[in-house]
């Protein structure tokens, strides 16, 4: 009985993830229009910060139990399926478009928050993030937000000074203000709890079948708190909206490093584990190869979303094979 439950659960987790984000990248989209907000910017943060929401549950409740690895490896493991497998799907599907914003901001920001992690993870403090680091860390994220908001404000003097020397398109039918709010709203709430039962749903189903917590971690927990960007990314890229599908996976690996292990540091010291530099590793490998593909073009094709995906995939066979004792690095 509690299998068949379980499959409702995942079901109803999944609709529900589909459903919100779709909702979600509408309203969002409407409001950004409405105050004149780039939907960068909205991808960057409200959406970024929103589908890593799970994450945030996870890491911080693993930092109130002590639980210094699962909250480490649940940011680390988000950020690369976030970079490997999100981009390459939405490239697969259709061409994954990187602004000029996110190739002369957003990615250089997101370099510098991974060297100051590996700074402070390996280096000053080796194997360890102390409270005080975890409150840099947090700081940075603050900064974020604020230059987020300046670009958002500089973007939207400049997109009304190019309107006013434009005549004026009849007017469409629009979306009032309220509707899109509550279209937000709800759609947050869907991918947001539709991760979360997805996640709890499927855990309990693998658990059922016999597959080890350890595994289940590394595969159900890592890709589940992931599933809203997942989702939200691939409904942002299907309407066109490509500011938002890569403006959500980028500011979601910013938003993932230095709020919630800034946060969860601050909640406890983080401990970590002597093999997690590798990981760390291909996280960063993982944007160095966005940025070389969509250097010269400004694009990731198909070819080279595939290439991020078999990346991914050899990852994790890595991981598993590290994990139960086959690897030894």
């Amino acid at each position: 009985m509690d299998i068949f439950i379980n499959i409702l659960l995942l079901i109803v987790g999944m609709i529900l993830l589909v459903k919100g984000a779709d909702f979600f990248v509408d309203g969002a989209s409407d409001i950004a229009k409405k105050l004149g907000i780039p939907s960068l910017i909205i991808g960057l943060t409200l959406v970024s910060i929103g589908t890593s929401l799970p994450e945030a549950s996870v890491s911080i409740n693993a930092a109130i139990t002590n639980s210094s690895d699962l909250s480490f490896g649940n940011v680390v493991g988000s950020n690369i399926f976030n970079s490997l497998f999100i981009i390459g799907i939405c490239s697969i599907i259709l061409p994954t478009l990187v602004s000029k914003d996110i190739m002369r901001f957003d990615i250089p920001i997101l370099f510098v928050v991974m060297a100051v992690l590996a700074l402070f993870s390996y280096i000053i403090t080796p194997f360890s993030i102390d409270r005080w680091e975890a409150a840099i860390l947090f700081v940075l994220f603050v900064s974020y937000i604020a230059l987020a908001i300046f670009r958002a404000l500089k973007q939207r003097r400049t997109d009304l000074a190019l309107e006013s020397e434009q005549p004026k398109e009849e007017n469409k039918k629009e979306r009032k203000t309220w509707l899109s709010i509550i279209f937000t709203v709800l759609g947050l709430a869907g991918v947001v709890g539709g991760g979360i039962l997805t996640v709890d749903a499927a855990k309990e189903l693998a658990l059922e079948f016999g597959m080890s917590e350890l595994l289940v971690g590394l595969t159900i927990v890592a890709v589940g708190t992931s599933l809203p960007e997942l989702v939200t990314s691939l409904v942002a890229s299907k309407k066109g909206e490509n500011d938002i599908a890569v403006g959500n996976v980028i500011g979601s690996n910013i938003f993932n490093i230095i709020f919630i292990l800034g946060f969860s540091g601050m909640i406890n010291p983080l401990s970590l584990n002597h093999n997690s530099y590798i990981d760390l590793i291909f996280m960063v490998v993982a944007i160095i190869l966005i940025f070389i593909f969509a250097f010269k073009k400004a694009k990731v094709n198909r070819i080279e979303g595939a290439i991020l995906i078999i990346i991914y995939i050899l990852y994790l066979t890595y991981t598993i094979l590290r994990d139960t004792g086959v690897l030894v690095i």
